[in-house]
C-alpha cells in the first residue's frame, strides 16, 4: 500500500519551513485556497483571514511596485514568475517577500492553480553590502531599467547614511519623477510607458558617473540618486542637467500642454547628517520637496529646506 496519500502530502506541505500558498487559477481574482503555517507566521495573518482572498491584501496601499506588474502579467499568461515584493503585516510592519510562483495544470493542459513559494528576504537585504558578492543579481538589479533595485539602493543608502553621520561629511539624495506618467501609459499603453522609463533611466544613470554616486529605481517612474560630499547647490546643478537632457529626448507627451514633451520633476536634499537625525528625515525632506515641485507646475527642481527634515 502506498503510504503517500493525499493527506500525507498535505502534512509534508503544511510542515514545510518555507511559506507555501495555493491559489485557484480558475476562480475570479485567484483566491487563496491553501496556505501553510510557515506562510501564516511570516505574514502575520491568520489563515482564516487570507483564505478566499487575493494576496494583494499584503501590499496594502503600496501598489505601485514594478514587481507586482510583472507578477500580474505572468499570472495572466499562466507563466512562472520570480519577484521581490514589499509586503506588510497587519500591524503595518514592512517585510520583503521573495516569491516564486509556478502554474499547475491538469492532465489535459488546463491551468488549475498557482503555487507560490515564499521567503522573508528582509534579513538578507539588511546584511547587503556594496560588494557584488552580497545579494544575487536579480535582487540587486531592477529588471526593467538595469539600475539598482529599490531594495538594494535602500540598503546602500542606510549604510552610507551611517558613515556620513560617523564621519560628518555631506550626503545628498535626489529624486526624479516622470511627470504625468499615468496619462502617458493611458494614451500609449504600458509597453510604451516602460520604454519611456528605460530612456529616462539611461539619462539619469549616465549623468552620475563619479565613484560615490549611486542610482536606483525607486518605484514606477521615480529614480533615486545618492551623492557624497555634495552641497545642495551642486546637487541642484546636476538635477538641472538631467532635467534638460530628458527634455532633449523629445518624447511626445499627450498631456504636457505647451511643452509637448516628457519632463521630470526633481527634489534635492543635501546635508551633513546630525547624529540624532534618522534616515527617514532625509527621505521625508525629499518627499516634501517633490510635492512642492509638482505643485509648482512640474518640470521643476525644488531643494529641501531645513524645516522639511523634521516635517
Amino acid at each position: 500500500m502506498n503510504p503517500w496519500t493525499a493527506e500525507a502530502w498535505r502534512r509534508v506541505v503544511e510542515n514545510s519551513p518555507e511559506g507555501i500558498v495555493v491559489c485557484d487559477a480558475k476562480a475570479s481574482d485567484c483566491p487563496v485556497v491553501f496556505l501553510n503555517n510557515a506562510f501564516a507566521q511570516m505574514c502575520g495573518y491568520a489563515a482564516a483571514a487570507l483564505l478566499g482572498t487575493n494576496l494583494r491584501i499584503l501590499q496594502g496601499t503600496d501598489r505601485d511596485q514594478e514587481s507586482r506588474t510583472r507578477l500580474a502579467e505572468a499570472v495572466q499568461k499562466g507563466l512562472p514568475a520570480r519577484v521581490l515584493l514589499r509586503n506588510y503585516r497587519p500591524d503595518g510592519t514592512l517585510f520583503w517577500n521573495e516569491v516564486v510562483v509556478q502554474p499547475v495544470r491538469d492532465p489535459g493542459g488546463d491551468l488549475t492553480h498557482f503555487v507560490g513559494y515564499h521567503r522573508d528576504a528582509s534579513e538578507r537585504l539588511k546584511s547587503a553590502e556594496r560588494s557584488t558578492s552580497g545579494l544575487p543579481s536579480w535582487l540587486r538589479e531592477d529588471r526593467l531599467t538595469g539600475l539598482h533595485s529599490r531594495a538594494y539602493f535602500e540598503e546602500l543608502l542606510q549604510r552610507d547614511w551611517a558613515l556620513a553621520q560617523r564621519d560628518s561629511h555631506e550626503i545628498g539624495l535626489t529624486l526624479f519623477d516622470i511627470d504625468d506618467l499615468g496619462a502617458y501609459n493611458e494614451k500609449f499603453d504600458r509597453a510604451a510607458g516602460d520604454a519611456c522609463i528605460r530612456r529616462v533611466a539611461r539619462v539619469v544613470s549616465t549623468s552620475y558617473r563619479r565613484g560615490g554616486d549611486l542610482v536606483g529605481r525607486w518605484e514606477g517612474g521615480t529614480f533615486a540618486v545618492l551623492t557624497q560630499g555634495e552641497a545642495a547647490e551642486r546637487a541642484s546643478h546636476y538635477a538641472q542637467v538631467v532635467s534638460q537632457r530628458v527634455r532633449e529626448l523629445l518624447m511626445h507627451h499627450p498631456t504636457a500642454g505647451a511643452g509637448r514633451y516628457v519632463t521630470v520633476s526633481a527634489a534635492v536634499a543635501s546635508l551633513v547628517p546630525p547624529r540624532a537625525l534618522p534616515l527617514a528625515g532625509l527621505l521625508k525632506a525629499c518627499q516634501v520637496a517633490m510635492k512642492r515641485a509638482k505643485k509648482n507646475g512640474k518640470d521643476s527642481i525644488v531643494t529641501a529646506e531645513a524645516a522639511d527634515f523634521g516635517a
